[in-house]
């Protein structure tokens, strides 16, 4: 199949040299076009720019993004409530994303495309930096920590091809680029950003920088706390981060960095439908915590051989924890005092420590192959991961958050996994129109579990038998792009994909999920064709066709019965095909030069028809809907200003979805399956600059109040349905000295 798929790419790229009429050369450079085909990283992209979104260069430090589907998201430019990590502001412009919004103050950010699950962002390999910082890329790849991204200076999104870069995963890669003081200008510059808002929400971030001729600096401190908008719901967040880089020579830099980040929130528990409609706010859980410390120290060496190969290595580590206590029971069954003891029950406590250590080493060159240059990619990865969990610990009966046990954890088991890759790409230049980036990587993956499984009814313990399971995996794909002028071009790509069993699928959450003790990895491929660039100064697109197959897809089924449960399993092969779309038009430029006025709309839009092609045992699934894969996802907005002040109002349109792999269309009494309805949710933000250091920027986050839940919980934090956010307001003062 795959090189059958191949070989559809360059026919379709042949017939593009055929058919393509070369569009006007004639066009006018602003600061929206990128002034470097190649960008090492600590560049800031688009700094000059009002543009908040742009299309990355074919090579940005030593990573190439030339034939993929990608985006790059500039902070500094996003007219929206980064404060809370709003991600349907932030990402508006990035067609398809669809996005769980059920944690306060975006605490958790769940994102997804091609229809595949938003569970904190795990079908993406997300990074920081460009190392990774999930609990375990392989075993465990939830987001539990995602950066402040008041301190983010950009966001790489890569969809597709990003697998043989990046390791194996459907969604592809999302990379949040930090600060580090390069874009400071002077040898210190304190930054400040104070902000107030509904549900007792306060953030302060405070930041200093510098950067003088052989070294560069950042560190900031972000403190953010809130009632949240349901009852039940409060939290706090602490996060600080400190770098600094070293320029030894002009050839070789190297940087330490390390953030640290401390979250607790109360966790106010799922609905059923009926309490969710009557109203949404209400709880019924008031001593469920969750709290994560997550601490990610690394090292980074940058050497430039000359000026055509750079090479460079990241030695990081996630060491991190994941603890949770509460009554986890269903929503039908209330936590109230116990009329026996005069207390409430006793809590379940779950605790996961997360020991990560890795190393990955990359190369770029450029060279000549006759008199068109060419562009090699490549590198090896190391990594070790261990994952201690104890779980189903008899917590306390108290309310607050308390991690003191009762006896000792049934559970107690460790997962360790083991990585080392190498990976390949090269862009080569056909001709001044045509390029070719073929690549492969090759994966050596080994994991294993050991440790008790729980106690039997005599009291002995039930050991889990030492597991050890290693496999090779070989990944390839091609890429092309046909550049119909200078500004304009087509692009496709096809490659493969592969995600092993997950930690999470081999422990069911408690009360609701069971396991399939058969589970299968998933295997398949991503394809894409299409069709981007600029036109002039006032118009930017991008349209795409995707198609997405995954085998063996791991999945949930509904099971009748009493009681009736949730089994995770294979449910089937599925499918998912659809086109993505993006366009900004600069209705000002296209009309006026006068560069003080502002007027700008667009519109992003994803159709996805995801589906189960076969059947596995008792999951009768062959021909529906995937679950969590709305089919149309709409964002559009208009921005406008005139000199210092912009207002910006945003819409989010997400169609219906199932919570499901058997389409159950009515809700069951609990509220844990069934359709998600689909919702349209506008946002407002204005900002206006007193001067070059002072600013503001306030908006109204759910503007008409709409009443809308985007997930349905199996287990924690539920269970049941996870009501949104209705209408919340925030103001921010910044100010840089």
């Amino acid at each position: 199949m795959l090189k059958n798929s191949c070989l559809i790419i360059l026919i379709l790229v042949q017939s593009l040299l055929i058919t393509a009429q070369e569009n006007s050369k004639n066009f006018q450079q602003d600061s929206v076009l990128p002034i470097h085909k190649y960008l090492p990283e600590i560049t800031i992209v688009g700094r000059h720019s009002i543009s908040d979104v742009q299309q990355m260069p074919e090579v940005v430090g030593t990573n190439i993004y030339a034939g993929k589907k990608n985006a790059l998201i500039v902070l500094d430019n996003v007219q929206g409530n980064v404060v809370t990590n709003t991600m349907r502001q932030v990402l508006a412009k990035v067609s398809g994303i669809h996005i769980w919004e059920s944690d306060p103050s975006g605490i958790q950010i769940g994102i997804s495309a091609r229809g595949l699950s938003p569970n904190r962002s795990w079908e993406f390999n997300v990074r920081q930096n460009g190392y990774d910082i999930s609990a375990d890329p392989f075993g465990y790849p939830e987001a539990y920590y995602n950066p402040q991204l008041q301190a983010v200076q950009r966001i790489e999104i890569v969809r597709g091809q990003g697998a043989l870069q990046y390791g194996p995963q459907f969604g592809g890669l999302v990379n949040y680029i930090l600060r580090n003081g390069s874009e400071v200008t002077k040898k210190f510059e304190f930054e400040t950003q104070q902000t107030i808002g509904s549900n007792a929400l306060f953030n302060s971030y405070n930041a200093i920088g510098g950067k003088t001729k052989n070294l560069h600096y950042y560190s900031f401190f972000d403190y953010r706390n809130g009632d949240g908008w349901r009852q039940n719901s409060q939290y706090f967040t602490n996060s600080g981060f400190g770098t600094m880089t070293y320029i030894i020579n002009p050839k070789f830099s190297l940087s330490v960095e390390v953030m640290r980040s401390h979250i607790r929130s109360q966790q106010p528990g799922g609905l059923t439908d009926a309490q969710a409609t009557q109203q949404p706010q209400q709880s019924f859980r008031s001593r469920n915590w969750f709290d994560i410390v997550w601490t990610t120290p690394a090292m980074i060496a940058n050497y430039k051989f000359n000026e055509t190969t750079r090479w460079n290595t990241k030695l990081f580590a996630t060491i991190g924890d994941r603890n949770s206590v509460g009554f986890l029971k269903t929503s039908l069954i209330n936590d109230t005092i116990n009329s026996l003891t005069n207390n409430y029950n006793n809590r379940t406590i779950q605790v996961d420590n997360y020991r990560n250590y890795g190393l990955e080493s990359r190369i770029i060159t450029e060279y000549n192959f006759g008199s068109l240059r060419n562009t090699l990619s490549g590198g090896v990865r190391f990594y070790t991961g261990t994952t201690s969990r104890k779980a189903d610990g008899i917590g306390s009966t108290g309310t607050n958050y308390d991690l003191t046990v009762i006896g000792n954890y049934p559970k107690d088991i460790e997962f360790v996994s083991k990585n080392a890759a190498i990976f390949i790409e090269n862009i080569f230049h056909i001709n001044d129109k045509i390029l070719l980036i073929p690549g492969f990587r090759i994966e050596w993956l080994e994991g294993a579990a050991s440790g008790r499984n729980g106690y039997a009814a005599n009291g002995t313990e039930i050991l889990l038998q030492p597991i050890s399971r290693s496999r090779k995996i070989f990944l390839a794909g091609i890429g092309a792009e046909y550049h119909v002028s200078f500004n304009t071009e087509f692009y496709g790509n096809i490659t493969e994909a592969y995600r092993p069993i997950q930690f999470a699928n081999l422990q069911a959450p408690p009360t609701t999920d069971v396991v399939d003790p058969n589970l299968k990895d998933a295997k398949g491929y991503n394809l894409d064709f299409g069709y981007r660039g600029k036109i002039k100064n006032y118009l930017k697109f991008d349209i795409s066709a995707f198609y997405l197959q995954y085998n063996n897809r791991i999945g949930t089924v509904s099971i009748s019965g009493t009681p009736s449960y949730r089994l995770i399993t294979n449910v089937g092969n599925s499918t998912s095909k659809g086109l993505e779309a993006f366009a900004e038009f600069d209705l000002a430029r296209a009309i006026s030069q006068n560069n003080k006025l502002i007027l700008t709309v667009f519109g992003s839009y994803g159709y996805t028809n995801a589906r189960y092609e076969t059947d596995y045992k008792d999951a009768a699934t062959k021909g529906k809907k995937v679950e969590n894969a709305p089919e149309n996802i709409f964002r559009g907005g208009i921005s406008t200003g005139y000199k210092k002040l912009l207002i910006t109002l945003q819409s989010s349109f997400v169609g219906e979805s199932f919570s499901d792999a058997n389409n159950i269309l009515t809700p069951t009494a609990n509220g844990n399956s069934g359709l998600i309805p689909s919702y349209l949710v506008s946002d407002f933000t204005a900002s206006y600059k007193f001067s070059k250091t002072i600013s503001l920027k306030s908006g109204i986050n759910n503007l008409f109040n709409e009443k809308y839940f985007t997930r349905r919980a199996g287990g924690y934090p539920g269970p049941g349905v996870l009501p949104a956010d209705g209408r919340t307001f925030f103001i921010s003062i910044g100010a840089k000295f």
